[in-house]
């Protein structure tokens, strides 16, 4: 505590001003996707476009951001952070004002797909990237790691409530005789909003959150001597997001309620107080990676948490199988700030944007794939519960092979890659 205090007096003016501001940046869009998470399949619904056609928006929107962010975030270092920091959010208002205004499919399809709009609540878009690598710039790396978990708590804590406030706002609204539709289309205005504010936010930042002149590279896709290294780290993580896509939280919900009968209203208060409890608990990570490292953390919390998802379905009762869930959501999210941190090490300082849009957008990429196949065997209630069984087994070969490739190119906070690559 005291060595992060003494950082903290270290710290310029400015770079304690731009590090509020990219911890304002971070819970005000996340608060703006889970604010327009909750309304979204509803407005869509309401303008009849049916739900096949609302199945190829969300996945259009999806691929459109990840194209985005493979874009942006590997011409950041080059550009300038700040600039397509600015340009992200600027494609929030891009997405959110023609289908607000609009009800025309193409022009809503066309709006979606080129804009940044999370149909899920979680991150899209280039910002976490760019966002790591401006935090890196202005940080010791014996406070990165630590920095880093708070920075993930700010985001989940604003995405539940993100959540909460547009579902009850809307509810509110309609309570006061606005239509329903209009209540929805009330939200994704004030999700445009956000995202102006997050502009100006972002305008706001100062030039110490870029890569120095003097580092910045040409390189394919933004990187240099670091490409192997990327290469390798995108592989790995894409496989640990492939296994967790079987057991997206609707996923799990759905097993919850064919198992045990358990209703929306307890499936919905559960998973918000794991997600609360994931996100307090990667604070702890910190703490373990200073002593143990970055990758031992990663692998020996992860581990764990991965053998109880597989003990899930296992459970007789509900209790209990509820009991397991949350003692692997306590310790799950361990492995997320240790995982930034890490490739953020690895990396150099002028490739930092891209390496993190790179494996970000491989993650997002794997876990696409795994909920075509989940859904045959949700299907059939005999066998719903191996998509347990399976996401568990797929991340336990993460971990181990994860172990293999990087447990001689260790990571401690204060100290450089024991075996740099």
């Amino acid at each position: 505590m005291s060595e992060r205090r003494s950082h903290s007096a270290d710290l310029s003016v400015e770079a304690r001003r731009n590090l509020v501001l990219l911890f304002a940046t971070r819970s005000l869009r996340m608060f703006a996707y889970g604010l327009v998470s909750v309304v979204l399949l509803l407005y869509l619904d309401g303008l009849g476009f049916g739900m096949a056609s609302v199945g190829l928006l969300l996945s259009l929107t999806l691929l459109g951001d990840t194209l985005l962010s493979l874009l942006i975030t590997t011409q950041a270092d080059r550009i300038g952070r700040r600039r397509m920091l600015i340009v992200g959010a600027l494609l929030m208002l891009a997405a959110g004002f023609p289908l607000a205004l609009s009800t025309s499919f193409p022009v809503i399809l066309i709006a979606l797909t080129v804009g940044v709009l999370s149909p899920t609540g979680n991150e899209v878009g280039p910002f976490l990237a760019l966002e790591q690598a401006a935090l890196s710039e202005l940080l010791a790396e014996e406070v990165r790691t630590a920095t880093f978990a708070w920075y993930n708590l700010a985001g989940s804590l604003a995405a539940a409530l993100g959540a909460l406030a547009g579902g009850w706002i809307s509810q509110a609204l309609q309570g006061y005789g606005l239509a329903p539709m209009a209540s929805y289309r009330a939200i994704v205005l004030a999700y445009c909003g956000l995202g102006l504010v997050l502009a100006l936010l972002f305008r706001a930042t100062g030039p110490a959150i870029e890569p120095q002149q003097d580092r910045r590279l040409p390189g394919k896709l933004g990187l240099g001597s670091s490409r192997g290294i990327v290469a390798r780290l995108a592989a790995l993580f894409s496989l640990d997001a492939f296994g967790g896509g079987f057991v997206v939280q609707s996923a799990m919900a759905y097993w919850f309620h064919l198992r045990f009968g358990v209703g929306p209203g307890m499936i919905g208060s559960v998973f918000f107080a794991a997600n609360i409890l994931a996100g307090f608990s990667a604070l702890l990570a910190a703490r373990i990676a200073r002593r143990f490292g970055l990758v031992n953390t990663m692998v020996f919390t992860h581990l764990p948490s991965n053998v109880l998802l597989i003990l899930v379905p296992f459970m007789p009762s509900f209790p209990l199988a509820l009991t397991v869930l949350l003692a692997r959501f306590a310790i799950s999210q361990m492995d997320v700030p240790t995982r930034q941190s890490y490739t953020m090490a690895v990396v150099r300082p002028e490739e930092r944007s891209a390496a993190a849009g790179i494996t970000g957008i491989t993650r997002t990429t794997g876990a696409a794939i795994s909920p075509s196949l989940a859904g045959p065997i949700l299907a059939n209630p005999a066998t719903a519960g191996l998509v347990f069984v399976i996401a568990g087994s797929v991340k336990v070969c993460y971990d181990l092979l994860l172990y293999r490739a990087f447990r001689r190119t260790e990571v401690t906070e204060s100290h450089s890659p024991r075996n740099p690559r």
